[in-house]
């Protein structure tokens, strides 16, 4: 994410900007930043990966947003729009609005080239202070690949890797699985398959 060229923002002052804005924007320490544009391999994976799951997080009292919810960690103060965030139980908001959610269980990644370092690092290590967050997912775009952060009871962290299109990917933190075949449903591999993949049936 780039940095947009502004003076140092409070936390009021970026809400006031960035719901008026037509365009997202991150917020940490003070800045704003402002968010890239998705790949048709992202956007295929965020639409097949809500399609997937969207049934079966109704079935077990848990609801999906897609990025345009922001995400608080109040730790620290970053303010963030994850790809997909999961809520299980009670969705709880900062304020009235109900855009800034607080309490996901499970945060969703489509990785970039440009921001997989800041994924799988310092965002992950701002994520990681969300006292509700339980499992942390990054998606690969060139492969059907799939690495999820685990929290267990005692807070330790410990990684799950699905690969393979014929895997099937299970959300720990709610017991949802999703056939890999469906995740890259028409999504073309850079390299590897090197066609668009096609679900069956």
């Amino acid at each position: 994410m780039d940095a947009l060229p502004r003076k140092h923002l409070t936390q009021e002052e970026y809400l006031a900007i960035e719901r008026a804005a037509q365009w997202k924007s991150e917020y940490y320490q003070g800045e704003m930043f402002a968010m890239a544009g998705t790949s048709r391999n992202h956007a295929r994976i965020s639409f097949n990966m809500v399609a997937s799951a969207g049934g079966q997080l109704l079935a077990k009292g848990c609801e999906g947003y897609v990025s345009d919810m922001r995400v608080l960690v109040q730790q620290s103060g970053l303010y963030t729009y994850p790809d997909i965030a999961i809520v299980c139980g009670k969705p709880e908001f900062q304020d009235a609005q109900l855009d800034t959610l607080l309490n996901p269980v499970a945060i969703i990644e489509i990785l970039s080239p440009s921001t997989e370092a800041y994924d799988r690092g310092e965002k992950f290590r701002l994520y990681r202070q969300l006292a509700s967050l339980k499992e942390y997912v990054l998606v690969s775009q060139e492969k059907a690949f799939v690495d999820q952060y685990i929290r267990d009871e005692e807070g330790r962290w410990f990684v799950l890797m699905t690969q393979g299109i014929e895997s099937v990917l299970t959300l720990q933190s709610c017991g949802v699985s999703i056939p890999m075949r469906a995740l890259y449903d028409r999504v073309e591999f850079s390299e590897g398959m090197g066609k668009t993949l096609q679900a069956e049936g």
